[in-house]
């Protein structure tokens, strides 16, 4: 059994309370007004304090401090919510990430450089606060001294396994002042139906104190999320009341009617279900072993095709059904939202605003379309790149922008979307579009194009993905270098998918990316080229048609089917592949898309669908464009997987070239 380091249990908690107070602060930026966004952020930033000292990060805990002081003030009222507050502690949270993960690089100075800056943005604005202050020291000089609060909550029916205990938080209210503690009993179930680790309980507390609302916020900072309260003043006038009273309802009055109780306390344990958190190497390590599974089932399925026993064909049947079910259930696992990967760009976007003094709206589609958890991590650094090209590049300054009569605001927009087998990624800005004659000039001075050559509109716009091409006319720190768009190329190719670009000049331009949604386990058709099996992903097959000896013969020299009044290339793959062999004499064409580009591929046999579990390519064969990965069929030999991708622009290119001959 792995025994979990504590510091890195911290460390992937720390990680998410980044996360949260990121997403709060942000979401800040459009409400500084908004209180319970104000409280979250100070609840992670005080959590975040509380853990990082309990696991030894003293200097984490210390800097923390500081931050949430500033917080707490806004929290109190003492000085406003700013832009400068914001970009302040967010700059601060980038120095906390370095004393968790690693303190030796997270240098003093910086700290106290930060410390300054964010003093600085607090400081501003308590003068601001100073105007407003004294008409609301007045009105409060004439509310009595104490204040008398209705004040009902439950807990989570989970809360105590979780590690709250309720007492600890009626102490606490106990002592901000007089109070009358009644416990609500009624959803407590029968004995024979009680789980003994869940909270049944709901309390009314009443209390009298001189401390303010805030402070009975305060008890229930870190439970608030969960929890359901209803606090009310019921009296500015002191009430001497006792500290504890007898339960509203007695035990007795859930056994008189246990199936509403037990129906109340199934609700609220629906409601809150737990997480169990579970590395990812775990999932990886599961997910190898259910490929192995599926390349054992087909082995079996095999056998027992050419067995006449009739119960091993029932027990193939069953193994191949439960194994299934297995796949798909995995592949549900290893899906996440990409609102996962999108939420990381609303920091980015920010800073790239404040830098260039840009005014940036980031807007997102499809947030809840789900990915393979593997393609998300390899996506983040080719969206950084596309996003960051559109900020810098794209989007024009709130002046030029004024004076072609366009909002001062630019847009990027991210979408998401589910096509079949894959998902497509839309990055889309509404700048002034690519300009194509100093793309073109650019490629011909690089020498990527001889000078005159033609170029479809896509060939061209696609040199912008070229090693070192970049059309900046000075380098900054953000881009002009030429060194980001070609790794988007490469990462999107290692994917497996394509890219498309857009650009319509003045308007902005598009860039689609289409990539498989998993990278594990597909559905594929099997085919069979000469004496080899390759295989097709599913996903991208559109139909098949049977290629006569007659039309294979009159298409000699042109390669095209039609196929209801157009005309689709295809490619012989006995011939790409150099087989040698003679073909056979009904040859079979499996029409292929990604997007709206067909292309047909000639093989000798349609062998049938199977469940391909992907291998990846060796280094030796890594530069094999034809090919993305491999399998292993039933009978133990190795099936390649033929890219689709590329097989497709290589008929348009072949379609291109017979047009251009007449």
């Amino acid at each position: 059994m792995n025994i979990l380091d504590p510091i890195q249990v911290f460390r992937t908690e720390a990680a998410e309370l980044f996360e949260q107070i990121e997403s709060g602060l942000l979401d800040l930026l459009h409400d500084l007004s908004n209180q319970g966004q104000i409280d979250a952020v100070f609840r992670g930033l005080h959590t975040l304090k509380g853990s990082g000292a309990m696991f030894g990060f003293e200097a984490l805990a210390a800097f923390t401090h500081h931050c949430e002081t500033a917080f707490d003030r806004v929290r109190k009222g003492e000085v406003p919510a700013s832009s400068e507050l914001i970009a302040a502690v967010l700059e601060a949270q980038d120095h906390m990430r370095r004393l968790v993960d690693n303190p030796a690089t997270a240098f003093p100075e910086t700290g106290d450089r930060l410390l300054a800056k964010l003093q600085a943005a607090v400081g501003t604005n308590e003068s601001a606060t100073a105007k407003h202050a004294q008409p609301v020291a007045t009105v409060k000089a004439d509310e009595p001294s104490t204040v008398t609060w209705q004040i009902d909550f439950s807990l989570p029916t989970n809360s105590m396994a979780n590690g709250t205990n309720p007492l600890g938080l009626l102490d606490e209210l106990a002592e901000l002042g007089d109070c009358t503690i009644a416990v609500n009993a009624t959803a407590i179930p029968a004995l024979d139906l009680i789980e003994p680790t869940n909270l049944h309980l709901s309390w009314s507390v009443t209390l009298t104190t001189d401390q303010p609302r805030s402070a009975i916020d305060d008890v229930f900072i870190f439970v608030m999320d969960d929890m359901e309260i209803d606090v009310k003043k019921i009296s500015s006038d002191p009430v001497a009341t006792a500290e504890i009273v007898q339960p509203l309802a007695p035990v007795e009055a859930a056994k008189a009617n246990p199936a509403a109780a037990q129906a109340n306390s199934d609700g609220k344990q629906n409601r809150n279900a737990e997480n169990v958190r579970v590395p990812a190497e775990r999932l990886d390590e599961l997910m190898d072993r259910v490929g192995e599974l599926v390349i054992a089932q087909s082995r079996l399925s095999q056998l027992a095709n050419t067995s006449v026993d009739i119960q091993l064909r029932s027990v193939s049947e069953d193994v191949e059904r439960l194994s299934g079910e297995l796949r798909d259930t995995m592949m549900v696992l290893r899906m996440v939202p990409i609102s996962q990967l999108f939420s990381r760009f609303r920091r980015l976007v920010h800073d790239l605003a404040r830098e260039t003094g840009k005014q940036i709206e980031l807007l997102t589609e499809g947030e809840s379309t789900e990915v393979d958890k593997v393609v998300i991590e390899r996506l983040a650094d080719p969206l950084v790149h596309l996003v960051r090209n559109s900020c810098d590049h794209g989007l024009e300054t709130p002046e030029d922008r004024i004076a072609a009569g366009k909002n001062p605001a630019g847009q990027v927009t991210l979408v998401a979307r589910q096509t079949g087998g894959d998902v497509t990624i839309t990055i889309r800005d509404d700048g002034r579009g690519i300009d194509r004659e100093r793309v073109r000039a650019k490629a011909e001075s690089s020498g990527l194009v001889a000078p005159g050559a033609t170029l479809s509109d896509q060939e061209l716009l696609q040199m912008i993905f070229e090693p070192g091409f970049s059309t900046a006319a000075q380098v900054t720190n953000l881009s002009g270098r030429g060194v980001g768009m070609d790794v988007v190329k490469k990462t999107i190719e290692g994917l497996r998918g394509t890219i498309n670009v857009s650009s319509s000049p003045g308007a902005g331009s598009e860039i689609t990316l289409a990539i498989p949604l998993t990278l594990a386990i597909i559905d594929g058709l099997l085919v069979r080229v000469g004496t080899g099996c390759y295989v097709i992903p599913l996903s991208a097959v559109e139909e098949c048609l049977e290629l006569t000896p007659e039309n294979d013969v009159k298409s000699r020299g042109r390669s095209f089917i039609s196929l209801r009044e157009s005309l689709v290339p295809f490619i012989r793959l006995r011939e790409l592949f150099h087989t040698g062999t003679t073909p056979d004499q009904f040859q079979k064409v499996v029409v292929i898309s990604t997007g709206s580009e067909r292309v047909g591929l000639v093989v000798d046999q349609i062998i049938g669908d199977h469940q391909t579990v992907i291998k990846a390519m060796s280094k030796l064969h890594h530069d094999v464009a034809t090919f993305s990965g491999a399998t292993i069929l039933g009978d133990g030999s190795v099936a390649l997987i033929l890219d689709v991708g590329h097989l497709v622009a290589a008929g348009q290119q072949q379609e291109a070239q017979m047009r251009i001959a007449g």
